[in-house]
């Protein structure tokens, strides 16, 4: 009988999933191995893509051909120590040949203004997120990958020696088959949207949490449980979650309002509570989030700025949501239409405003310009302290929107899904569904490492079948 070609299955339509199934795609012929490649997804064509679809994807590089030698450095401050140096350092050495096999591809790459505060250096794809989802399954189809829409992993099949020999799965109909496999990637993105798992792990408050975008309704944290099912080890905070604000009104994927840091920001109740000057936005961003949603009574907050806001240079990149904010030329009127108590939102803005001294032409939205309120003002407001003075008076409802969770597999720099007994024989995994990050997510990392560790995990996949 003629012998079955060996069967690689790699489980969501992501980056990293796409880029797996791509990698091993191109892999395989390389190294004279005829290989199968089924990829499963449990959305709808229309909707595959996960939240690689629907994001603008900036990755943390100086350019497409060189990334900063600071940047595992980088990575272990920004997760207090805690980090992996040999896998981060594996992303930082594979980075620049990613890209470059992304741009072989048809994915072209700009340097995009970010927001308004400086940062990092980073690049993003022409497109977003959506034009590396689009060229890649592109790819995946020339190559032969056949793709499984509508269909869900339910759990691995082991074999001998701990080895994985298949995965059951259930389509829209509700029909459970097994499908056999002899190496396995899980690309399946983080437990965001597992109701059960967010209350373990965050409490009841979790499961009201608004997804950041369409498509990240879809993590449900499979590829994370069928794993620990078997066996396998665990990585990253699991109290670790990357929460933006956004705009509650807005229809649009990831309506962030990003200008916070320039006014103040108050509770229902008309009342400041944290430093909106803390940091550059996206130093700040998560931890205000969350507190929006877990420690305000309402989860929601209000930005109130004034009209100078329109005079910041390309404020506009700064708020996503196609919802104008709340004018009014008195602030009373503009409590009445936020409906917060009138006196306590003015007591607050005076409050603010007479602590708000410093010399306001040192204004510098694009850096943290030591522009501090008095001292005396509790919370402090530790840059961009200008009086709130100048009608029209604007405010954005905020909401926390989550967009992934920390807590995932744990894996190492091939790649492989790791066990107290060490790797699991033919079992892979990269992006969200691992874990890695702690305290805070790194800046403009999140879409790079499932790339990188995509590409990684395709061709790990052949070597191992390869072996085999």
């Amino acid at each position: 009988m003629p012998r079955t070609p060996p069967q690689l299955i790699v489980v969501g339509h992501g980056a990293a999933g796409l880029a797996a199934a791509v990698s091993a795609a191109e892999r395989a012929p390389s190294v004279g191995l005829s290989i199968e490649i089924t990829l499963l997804e449990k959305a709808r064509e229309p909707d595959a893509g996960g939240n690689t679809r629907w994001s603008p994807s900036n990755m943390r590089l100086d350019a497409p051909d060189r990334i900063d030698p600071g940047f595992v450095d980088d990575m272990l401050r920004a997760s207090g120590g805690l980090a992996d140096r040999s896998y981060f350092r594996a992303l930082a050495e594979q980075a620049t040949a990613t890209i470059s096999w992304l741009q072989g591809h048809g994915v072209e790459f700009i340097t995009p203004l970010y927001y308004l505060s400086t940062g990092p250096a980073r690049i993003q794809p022409v497109g977003g997120g959506s034009a590396i989802v689009e060229k890649l399954a592109a790819a995946a189809k020339r190559a032969g990958v056949k793709v499984l829409y509508q269909t869900s992993v339910t759990r691995l099949v082991m074999g001998e020696d701990h080895r994985v020999s298949g995965v059951a799965v259930q389509d829209s109909d509700g029909i459970t088959t097994t499908l056999n496999a002899d190496a396995v990637v899980l690309a399946t993105g983080g437990f965001q949207a597992n109701p059960a798992m967010m209350r373990a792990h965050f409490g009841p408050r979790a499961e009201t949490l608004r997804p950041i975008s369409p498509g990240t309704q879809f993590d449900t944290g499979d590829g994370i449980r069928v794993a620990t099912d078997h066996g396998a080890s665990i990585s990253g905070d699991w109290n670790g979650m990357h929460i933006e604000p956004v705009d509650p009104r807005s229809k649009n994927s990831a309506p962030v309002v990003l200008v916070y840091p320039y006014g103040i920001v108050v509770d229902q109740d008309g009342r400041r509570f944290f430093d909106e000057g803390g940091g550059l936005m996206h130093e700040t961003w998560e931890t205000f989030a969350r507190d929006i949603h877990f420690a305000r009574p309402s989860s929601i907050a209000y930005a109130i700025l004034d009209s100078r806001l329109f005079d910041i240079d390309g404020f506009e990149r700064a708020i996503r949501s196609e919802v104008p904010p709340y004018q009014a030329d008195s602030v009373e009127a503009l409590a009445v239409q936020i409906e917060v108590p009138t006196s306590q939102l003015k007591e607050t803005i005076e409050t603010f405003n007479a602590a708000a001294t410093g010399d306001p032409a040192r204004f510098d939205a694009a850096r943290c310009d030591g522009l501090a309120a008095a001292a005396t003002l509790q919370p402090p407001k530790s840059n961009w302290a200008r009086a709130i003075e100048k009608p029209p008076y604007l405010a954005y409802p905020l909401v926390g929107a989550i967009a992934y969770t920390f807590g995932g597999l744990a894996t190492n720099e091939r790649a492989e899904v790791l066990s107290e007994r060490g790797p699991i024989p033919g079992l892979y995994a990269a992006g969200e569904t691992t874990g890695h990050f702690y305290g805070t997510a790194p800046n403009a990392v999140a879409v790079l490492r499932a790339l990188v560790f995509g590409h990684i995990a395709g061709r790990e996949a052949i070597g191992f079948l390869q072996r085999r």
